[in-house]
């Protein structure tokens, strides 16, 4: 066989980016490196990795650690995000080295409320590397702008990102959305469940965990008549929580009294774990509350606040007492969390 030219890069050919390299990558992080972050990046492209390794099992896999180091709070707020605009700088410099597109055209958005956009950003241009036109939407996309969009261009498909799974009713309003315009909707991230399994619940024509997944789904036929059935329509316990949201909020925040220098934030957990409650009666599955609730105890153990959580859960009991389907889906929250009591 005839050796590559030397001005080219050798394949990768099933080379596997290592731990150590990683280790590498996250130092630049820590130290909000920039250049180095992007030389080291580029340095794997001359390498012979593509822009999907690199972005897939580099960066996104970074992406992870960045967030468990925020979770446990041995990283600030500050740190996260200043690791996190490194990463972006990476995936906007590893976009400049993609050709021209040669496929159809694929919207990407994040759902409305969600604005961790590094993955889907990392998606749009492993997409682009496979020859798509891809449109970037950003963050936090309300679903009548997204309908707007769809109507006025007329894309192939639409990729959804839904990092946490307290978003997934909003989720739903984009899906269905979609779908009314005549587009399918290929969802991705964590926020669908373990293995996707509430994307088709709401009416997704398919989930991928990752952007070669993406990729993949995008190979098979596209057309409204791959949208799938129709989820079905919610039920009365669902409309009911969902009207009641704010209102429950407001009980729960009023029951643990948090300090001033606080408030804002337990507030906003709150309100996580109520959209998490509506969720679950959306998709009918006890264990997105159960999951959410284990994440939720995580993090407010490690700012210190274990009992918080338990008062939370037990006020939305209290509160909810004619939805007995719900308040079963609480208890069984409470009782699986780390230290649960039954109430």
């Amino acid at each position: 066989m005839t050796p590559p030219p030397p001005d080219r890069p050798t394949p990768a050919a099933g080379r596997r980016i290592g731990p150590e390299t990683l280790a590498a990558y996250l130092d630049h992080l820590d130290a909000a490196d920039r250049s180095g972050a992007v030389a080291l990046a580029r340095g794997l492209l001359a390498d012979g990795f593509s822009v999907a390794d690199v972005l897939v099992d580099l960066v996104a896999v970074a992406q992870r650690e960045v967030g468990r180091r925020w979770l446990t709070g041995s990283w600030s707020v500050a740190q996260e995000h200043a690791a996190t605009h490194v990463s972006e700088q990476v995936v906007d410099a590893l976009g400049a080295t993609v050709g021209p597109p040669r496929r159809g055209h694929v919207v990407m958005a994040c759902v409305e409320g969600e604005w961790h956009a590094l993955a889907a950003r990392i998606v749009t241009e492993v997409v682009r590397a496979a020859g798509w036109r891809v449109t970037f939407l950003g963050a936090s996309v309300p679903a009548r702008h997204l309908v707007s969009y769809l109507h006025q261009t007329g894309p192939d498909a639409v990729l959804l990102s839904c990092v946490q799974p307290n978003r997934l009713v909003r989720a739903a309003r984009m899906v269905e959305a979609s779908r009314a315009a005549g587009v399918p909707v290929l969802a991705g991230g964590p926020g669908f469940g373990p293995d996707g399994r509430w994307a088709t619940a709401i009416g997704a024509a398919g989930w991928g965990a990752s952007a070669r997944d993406a990729v993949a789904l995008l190979e098979r036929p596209l057309s409204a008549a791959h949208t799938g059935s129709p989820p079905p329509p919610p039920d009365d316990a669902y409309v009911a929580v969902l009207h009641r949201r704010r209102e429950l909020v407001g009980l729960a925040l009023a029951a643990v009294d948090p300090p001033q220098e606080s408030a804002e934030e337990v507030a906003a957990g709150i309100a996580h774990l109520v959209d998490a409650l509506i969720a679950a009666v959306r998709v009918d599955d006890d264990r997105l509350l159960r999951d959410f609730v284990g994440w939720q105890e995580e993090a407010l153990t490690s700012r210190g606040g274990r009992a918080l959580l338990d008062e939370v859960l037990g006020t939305l009991e209290r509160a909810l007492t004619e939805h007995p389907r719900v308040v079963a889906r609480l208890r069984a929250a409470r009782e699986a969390a780390p230290d649960g009591r039954s109430g």
